[in-house]
């Protein structure tokens, strides 16, 4: 074996190492969490939602009084606060309505297998590599605190992530009404990855754009129809309240900036810059449309919490699938390791991470030529093209 190969050998055996231990270490923390308080984490309010819906009607999904008297009911000590309340759309407390019939902590544990196996689901649709090497971007997901801290609050970004990865492998296929129906997963938490439809519009994809449409417009009309006149203005308020909580625009470009009118015209120029870049890298394949949008939509965001940045995780993936400079995964390090240890050093280095990525992709895009070949056979195999169809 030459001396290049035993270096690389030796390199992913101590990437090994290192992501297994802090993967052994984030799920023993999980565990260690939930035993001490079951309740401790956002499925409760997602379930005291559906219940409350189930009971009184979804008009009063947004009715504070009732949701406090859901989370008495399941055994919860919570205190709804400006913290503590379900404000998601109507969809998720749908969608945690069966596990209702459960007691919570059962209800807690199917829930986390479901995310679980959205995890894996995302990752065997969108992770680069092959091999024992692809195995270790499973095992880095779970040691990643921002994936490891959803994962403990039962959010539902990991089925949002699930969608994107979807959507992703069906455009490779050239499926672009189911890829952009799957996108209907957004509506769990729309924040997380907004410009995607927006992106898939810009570059040409009309009709994944359509189905991504029509199925988000369906829901929402749905949403409306269940929740009333009452309900929805109720839901205004609860938003509107919610986007002036210091703790939710922490993790945004607000407090860098100071003035929240400057900040969102900012983050509307920010956005504009990702569609822009995502049009400008239309024919390097979804992969790399996907990430500009994504990193994009996280920057420019006006509600951020940490565990969102799953869908950065996410992007970082699409990049590796995609043609690209050959050094680029040395940044992707950089940025993993700057959400790593945002419990030290806050918000800054990511904000600054993500806007740096986005400044590379348009001054340094990734060459035109196509992908790597094992990347190329590799998704050939997990997404095959039909016999009538010519892959551009």
């Amino acid at each position: 074996m030459s001396g290049s190969g035993r270096s690389r050998n030796l390199a992913v055996a101590g990437a090994a190492a290192a992501v297994v231990v802090l993967a052994v270490y984030d799920l023993g923390v999980w565990i260690q969490t939930i035993k001490a308080d079951s309740f401790h984490n956002d499925l409760s309010f997602y379930y005291a939602a559906a219940r409350l819906g189930l009971t009184h009607g979804w008009s009063g999904l947004y009715d504070l009084n009732l949701q406090q008297e859901q989370l008495r009911a399941i055994g919860s000590q919570i205190q709804v606060a400006q913290l503590a309340r379900y404000i998601s759309p109507p969809p998720l407390a749908w969608l945690v309505a069966p596990f209702t019939v459960l007691p919570f902590q059962f209800a807690y544990v199917l829930w986390s297998a479901v995310l679980l196996l959205a995890l894996a689901l995302t990752w065997r649709l969108a992770s680069p590599g092959h091999g024992r090497t692809r195995l270790l971007y499973l095992v880095a997901a779970i040691g990643w605190l921002p994936v490891i801290y959803g994962l403990q609050l039962g959010q539902p970004g990991m089925l949002v992530a699930l969608g994107v990865a979807a959507c992703y492998a069906l455009l490779v296929r050239d499926r672009q009404v189911a890829a952009g129906a799957l996108l209907g997963l957004t509506v769990l938490k729309p924040q997380l990855a907004f410009l995607v439809p927006a992106a898939l519009l810009v570059t040409g994809r009309w009709r994944a754009f359509a189905a991504a449409t029509a199925v988000v417009a369906v829901l929402a009309a749905v949403s409306v129809l269940a929740l009333g006149g009452g309900g929805v203005a109720t839901y205004e308020q609860r938003l509107n309240f919610a986007s002036t909580v210091p703790e939710n625009q922490a993790q945004t470009l607000a407090p860098w900036i100071g003035n929240l009118p400057v900040t969102r015209a900012i983050q509307v120029l920010i956005a504009v810059w990702a569609l822009g870049l995502a049009y400008r890298l239309r024919s390097r394949g979804p992969g790399l449309v996907l990430a500009a949008a994504l990193v994009g939509g996280l920057a420019a965001g006006p509600y951020v919490h940490y565990d969102d940045l799953t869908m950065l995780g996410l992007a970082g993936w699409l990049y590796l699938r995609s043609p690209r400079q050959q050094w680029g995964w040395v940044y992707l390090l950089a940025l993993a390791l700057a959400a790593e240890g945002f419990p030290i050093w806050g918000a800054g280095p990511i904000l600054a991470g993500e806007l740096g990525a986005l400044a590379l992709l348009t001054v340094f895009p990734p060459p035109a030529a196509d992908p790597d070949p094992a990347i190329e056979r590799r998704s050939q195999l997990e997404y095959p093209l039909p016999r009538n169809k010519v892959r551009i």
